[in-house]
């Protein structure tokens, strides 16, 4: 096996190729068949597999606090990450380690696998294999783009899948159309399976329903009432648009959960570390609960420092801006936000400044790194077209420097910058206002 160091496996992951010549479920299923001939892949861990434009990592962070409240092991594959690597790959909400990440790193890039990976394909053999070696009851695994064909449409016949909202993203690959995004994203249904559906603009809810019901799966449609119910929990995610990510967990894990009481048990493979309560539905609902209230996750309407006021969130499409405008009028009615925002080029940050726009005393834009960001310049040129004054940053480290102790300050965009600016903005905020 090779000996590369931490730095060396990450900077080899992460240079390989974004997208691949073949489609990642092609390669997927092509990386387990190797590795299961090795050996490594034994069990067909029970999983839960979530899609969506927008709040499929909350679903996914809720789902696993709730799991685990249950007292099941559970593996969480997400992308991408905010500051470190390892928040990709996580059991029962803890990161794999760096020691870990360098071995496994090293036993992937020694394959030849026949087929070229991307990343992203090693980042899912790396937590299939952590996973199974952690001997996890469950996985939550993401998808990372549209979903028929997306690399994690390859592990097998899920338990349940969860669609979370579905939106404009990625269009130069998914489409313009909203249909067509939809029956990508619903290309995870598997046959006489259950997926639990956010609510959606009717078009996206008339092809989900039409391959639900080409593949004879059971629908269980997220209702205002379910909405309602968890509005109510003492949620630490923040934001209106949480109660019904909340809502698509909470029903996802009481089919689940609720069946395995009632004997209908998924798989051998679901170990747990202690054996839930098997005679009370009402424990099994109040877990869920628990589960629900204490689920974080990081850069989701986070509130950085409250003196001054900083707020980010990850919307980095029109719909997330969306929701984030609906929360904040929902939490802070009648006031005014200073923002800041950066954003991919290949975003509609066109109808994102626009939606927000009305919130909104001033902007600060910064460039994320990565080169597929859009310049802060060229951002605070379109919202100053726009009729809003708005002034360019050189990079994160500075917006400490503009922050309004009058008026709230939010930051929002691509999760490039919000990662960058939790992953900087400390140090900076300390030496300023200590």
């Amino acid at each position: 096996m090779g000996n590369l160091d931490y730095e060396q496996i990450l900077n080899k992951i992460e240079n390989t190729r974004r997208f691949g010549n073949e489609p990642g479920v092609t390669v997927t299923k092509q990386v387990i068949k190797v590795l299961k001939e090795k050996g490594k892949l034994k069990r067909d861990i029970s999983f839960i597999h979530v899609a969506g434009t927008n709040g499929k990592g909350s679903v996914c962070a809720f789902l696993t606090s709730i799991l685990k409240e249950n007292d099941y092991k559970v593996g969480t594959f997400v992308s991408p990450h905010l500051i470190d690597f390892e928040e990709r790959i996580m059991v029962s909400g803890q990161m794999i380690s760096k020691a870990d990440v360098t071995r496994l790193g090293n036993y992937l890039v020694d394959i030849d696998f026949g087929i070229g990976l991307t990343m992203f394909d090693y980042c899912l053999a790396m937590a299939l294999l952590y996973f199974e070696e952690q001997q996890c009851g469950y996985m939550v695994i993401e998808t990372g783009l549209g979903g028929r064909l997306d690399s994690t449409n390859a592990i097998g016949v899920p338990v349940a899948e969860v669609i979370a909202k579905i939106g404009y993203d990625h269009m130069s690959i998914l489409g313009s159309d909203i249909a067509g995004i939809a029956a990508e994203k619903a290309g995870i249904i598997k046959p006489d399976t259950t997926v639990v559906v956010e609510k959606q603009e009717p078009r996206a809810m008339e092809v989900i329903e039409k391959v639900a019901k080409e593949q004879h799966a059971n629908v269980i449609h997220v209702e205002d009432s379910d909405i309602e119910r968890c509005s109510h929990y003492d949620l630490k995610l923040c934001g209106k648009y949480q109660w019904e990510n909340a809502a698509a967990a909470e029903l996802t894990a009481g089919y689940l959960l609720n069946d395995i009481v009632c004997g209908h048990e998924r798989s051998a493979s679901q170990n747990r570390e202690e054996s839930p309560a098997e005679n009370a539905a009402v424990n099994i609902a109040d877990r869920i609960r628990k589960g629900l209230e204490r689920a974080t996750w990081p850069g989701r309407m986070e509130l950085l420092s409250t003196e001054p006021f900083l707020m980010a969130d990850g919307a980095h499409n029109s719909n997330g801006v969306e929701a984030l405008k609906e929360s904040l009028m929902q939490m802070y009615p009648g006031e005014k936000f200073r923002f800041f925002m950066g954003v991919m080029a290949d975003k509609d940050y066109d109808v994102m400044v626009r939606e927000i726009l009305p919130l909104a005393t001033e902007f600060f834009t910064v460039t994320p790194e990565s080169s597929r960001a859009l310049q802060a310049s060229n951002l605070a040129e379109f919202v100053r077209n726009e009729g809003v004054k708005a002034t360019e940053l050189s990079d994160e480290r500075q917006i400490v420097e503009h922050l309004s102790k009058d008026t709230k300050n939010i930051a929002f965009g691509s999760l490039y910058f919000i990662g960058e600016l939790k992953k900087n903005y400390k140090g900076a905020f300390d030496e300023k206002y200590s």
